[in-house]
């Protein structure tokens, strides 16, 4: 693996790396979860490392500034240390922190918010919320896994890409997938071994609902009718749904079942008595658990009563905005994707709510004239992409609502819209993160705004 990225350098010839393995004591934890320490005045990365752990460690890739590594012994162990429960985790690279308890992965991440909040916008909340953890395997209910059909096994490997590497990771099973799709990974695998177009599936994406699990099998080359009936067959004896996909989005189609038109995916939020439907291509929440603990959450941060007009913005289909309107006056959700627009819309519709209405604008243009904008929301939420809300921040500005939440998939552009926001006369009064994904260095928050009196 050295070797291949070692190449990267182009024309340059590639300087040997270390035979043999450097000594270090691991100082600190890095974002993705690795442990750092210094060789000779040099910072190393030390994958499997943990702070204060005294580590023999192979070099595996060198730059100017630093090197990368992989533990190969470690003497006085962390305390927090543990067994991996996948006996795939040295190779696969789906989770990169199964080998520290979840309650430190937490703390872990929860000091990252606090890194960052403090260097992007000098500040912190006044209140550090109770981190929320719920399941911490078979949790994640929607994955893009990579295929390919290696020849010299002579069969089809699905899943995650190796650490630090293009290759699949030669896994069997999955801890962290929903169990449903775990069950069908060998099954699958041995059905494309027996396709005539083995070479040609690059990709299978899985989404579960409750009830159901849809899968999206991507292919290079039409399918024949044998392989078509495979797949019909697979979906039988399986109890799921298949589409094929064969080139983006918009080639996406349904090949079993055939008969049912609707949406076939759902999932309820029991607190509220609500189900909302879903394809498999819509953005819903990887984990469910900690989905139905964070909605309650953010409406609790809000204080939403039944007075409140209250606009949810980057809304998908309507995960927050319908629990939102069983309990507020109104409320309004925005969201870019004129799809997901129309899924709330139904959504609405399905679960009986006459107080709530859809919107497609592209948030970061000019509202100006948008037909929603002239309601005096008092409470907004958002959930943008990674990307943040750094040009929707003046927009929700001009609302000058009492209080705002945001729930952010990126600690850093949390931390960068945080200072806009203080500059515009708020303060941070809490926040906190979410194990949205446990064993992973992806960090989930959520952060109250509250206008300054």
């Amino acid at each position: 693996m050295a070797k291949r990225r070692n190449s990267r350098a182009g024309s340059r010839k590639a300087k040997p790396l270390p035979s043999e393995p450097v000594n270090l004591i691991i100082n600190s934890l890095s974002h993705e979860g690795r442990g750092v320490g210094k060789v000779e005045g040099k910072t190393v990365f030390v994958d499997g490392a943990l702070i204060g752990e005294e580590v023999s460690a192979q070099i595996t890739f060198q730059r100017g500034k630093f090197d990368e590594a992989r533990a190969v012994s470690i003497e006085n162990p962390n305390p927090e240390r543990v067994i991996p429960p996948c006996e795939f985790y040295g190779t696969c690279g789906g989770c990169s922190m199964q080998h520290l308890t979840s309650s430190a992965q937490i703390l872990h991440k929860q000091s990252i918010l606090k890194e960052q909040l403090e260097h992007f916008a000098s500040t912190k909340p006044q209140e550090w919320l109770e981190p929320l953890q719920a399941d911490l395997t078979a949790y994640r209910r929607k994955a893009r896994l990579g295929v390919r059909y290696v020849s010299k096994k002579e069969r089809t490997l699905i899943g995650f890409r190796e650490k630090y590497s293009n290759f699949l990771a030669d896994i069997k099973s999955c801890k962290v997938l929903d169990v449903r799709v775990d069950a069908i990974l060998m099954p699958m695998s041995e059905l494309i071994d027996t396709m005539d177009s083995r070479q040609f599936i690059p990709q299978i994406e899985v989404t579960c609902g409750d009830d159901s699990v849809a899968i999206i099998v991507r292919h290079l080359q039409p399918l024949t009718e044998k392989d078509r009936a495979l797949w019909i067959s697979f979906a039988q004896q399986q109890n799921i749904i298949v589409y094929l996909q064969s080139k983006g989005p918009k080639t996406v189609a349904r090949l079993w079942p055939i008969e049912n038109s609707d949406a076939l995916l759902s999932y309820k939020l029991p607190e509220y008595d609500l189900e909302l439907l879903m394809e498999p291509l819509d953005f819903s929440q990887v984990n469910a658990s900690i989905n139905r603990k964070m909605l309650p959450l953010a409406i609790d941060l809000l204080e939403v009563n039944k007075e409140d007009e209250v606009l949810d913005l980057f809304c998908g289909l309507g995960n927050f905005t319908l629990p939102l309107a069983k309990i507020a006056k109104r409320v309004v959700g925005v969201e870019g994707v004129i799809d997901m627009v129309e899924r709330a819309t139904e959504n609405a519709k399905h679960n009986n709510l006459k107080n709530v209405q859809f919107y497609q604008t592209d948030l970061a243009s000019d509202l100006t004239g948008q037909p929603w904008i002239s309601t005096n929301f008092n409470k907004i939420l958002i959930d943008p992409a990674r990307s943040g809300a750094i040009e929707v921040i003046p927009n929700i500005i001009k609302f000058n609502p009492d209080r705002i939440v945001y729930v952010s998939c990126n600690p850093a552009t949390l931390a960068r819209d945080t200072g806009e926001l203080v500059k515009s006369g708020y303060e941070l009064i809490k926040a906190g993160v979410m194990d949205m994904f446990p064993h992973t260095s992806h960090v989930e928050s959520i952060a109250l705004f509250v206008k300054k009196k």
